[in-house]
């Protein structure tokens, strides 16, 4: 593995790649300390462990590691790029529904260019509808405001949490464009890591030896699972009838369809998080201490029979609607007749698209059941040991492991196609001289 990154850097264009993406997730980890005009930290640091510690504990400790401690620091990057996620999952359940929405993705470049365009505006009218929900909440604990106007603070605050979501946005833009990975889950990936240290010494402080030793064990045991379950994959045969046009020979060949286990990977798991926050920032929209807000707060705190029932749903129900959409059973089968291909036993055509659809039924539904389980593994084990908001967790380390080996294939590719030894060894074909 230090052969392979030794050699990482030997690529002049993976080497450029690789300090851009450092030096943006600088830049974010920077900007998260940069607090809200307007607002008063030290009373903000109190007031944050209130709540911290109150029935909202579970939701404010899940998502200030969400987004990297912005939460804690009343950050300028303080609603992270949930606004976009949300966006995107709102246009993709468009997208199910809306035809026209459909063809435009099929439009080539400039049908993607027009669909991120709408995507980014809904994104700066759902980051505007969430400041607002956030600063008139909090203004209400004049506790807090530094300046004596709420409507002041509001309109900055408002307009503060915009820009920092849309430079977010903007930022991941660029790690896609010009570094490795996807550039929003790098993000999200290095808000995650950041609060890792953190959360250990949390943890080694309020548990015993034994303790601290079973949970380290499940911990290893959670990250070996996720790696086995984002490489796993069902193979479907497909077979490619010889012909022949003139002098040249197509075909006659063996191939494979590819079906992953975990078809999403952390899509739908990061989706689910997105909405199950939304009623807790609604929440906030009432005044401190209000029956409705308490209502809201303790019917989708993390603990809370309801909030682990839609949360599990969510996450099972996205798992299935996420593959439907990368994964098209009638446009694959039709590729298969088109190019003269055949699943060995099966009819090409109808039944060939019922076999694939049965397959990716099973395969998928193995993968939306472990999704779940990793979703609510941190609820049971916080139950089990006594420790409130544990960020170190199946969702968290869900998305810390998948982007990490989105990043390492990446650089695994770069690194092939210039025949370096990659970060995966295969084993070596020998042949008869």
């Amino acid at each position: 593995m230090w052969n392979a990154l030794k050699n990482a850097f030997k690529i002049p264009e993976l080497r450029d790649r690789i300090l851009f993406t450092f030096l943006a997730l600088a830049v974010f980890r920077l900007g998260v300390y940069i607090p809200i005009p307007g607002i008063n930290i030290q009373a903000w640091s109190a007031y944050f462990g209130t709540l911290s510690t109150g029935g909202a504990g579970g939701f404010i400790g899940f998502f200030d590691v969400f987004t990297g401690g912005a939460v804690e620091q009343f950050s300028i990057f303080l609603m992270s790029v949930t606004p976009y996620i949300n966006a995107q999952i709102m246009l993709q359940l468009l997208t199910a529904v809306v035809p026209s929405l459909k063809e435009m993705l099929k439009e080539g470049e400039e049908g993607k260019k027009k669909y991120a365009r709408y995507t980014r505006m809904l994104t700066i009218g759902l980051a505007g509808l969430q400041g607002f929900l956030i600063s008139f909440g909090l203004s209400s604990n004049t506790a807090i405001l530094a300046i004596p106007s709420r409507l002041l603070f509001v309109l900055l605050a408002t307009t503060t949490l915009i820009g920092g979501t849309m430079f977010l946005l903007w930022l991941g833009e660029r790690i896609t464009e010009r570094g490795i990975g996807n550039g929003i889950s790098v993000l999200i990936f290095g808000g995650i890591v950041a609060r890792y240290p953190a959360s250990i010494m949390q943890v080694v402080v309020a548990l015993s030896p034994l303790q601290w030793g079973i949970l380290l064990a499940i911990a290893l045991f959670t990250v070996v699972a996720v790696i086995y379950v984002q490489m796993g994959e069902r193979r479907i045969e497909v077979q490619y009838a010889r012909r022949v046009t003139g002098r040249r020979v197509y075909g006659g060949v063996s191939t494979h369809i590819p079906i992953k286990v975990n078809q999403g990977g952390v899509i739908p798991i990061i989706f689910s998080s997105a909405i199950m926050m939304l009623p807790q920032f609604i929440a906030t929209a009432f005044p401190e201490g209000s029956g409705g807000r308490n209502i809201m707060q303790s019917l989708f705190a993390q603990t809370s029979p309801l909030y682990i029932l839609l949360y599990g749903g969510m996450v099972f129900f996205f798992t299935f609607f996420y593959s439907s959409l990368v994964f098209d059973v009638r446009e694959v089968s039709d590729n298969i007749r088109n190019y003269g291909g055949y699943i060995p036993g099966i009819r090409p055509g109808f039944s060939t698209q019922q076999y694939i659809q049965r397959v990716l039924n099973r395969v998928v539904f193995m993968g939306a059941v472990f999704l779940v389980v990793i979703a609510l593994l941190p609820l049971v084990i916080g139950g089990i040991f006594s420790i409130g908001g544990l960020a170190i967790g199946g969702t968290s380390t869900l998305i810390a492991v998948g982007v990490a080996i989105d990043i390492l294939q990446q650089m695994e590719t770069h690194l092939m196609v210039r025949h370096y030894e990659g970060f995966v060894k295969k084993g070596k074909l020998r042949g008869r001289r």
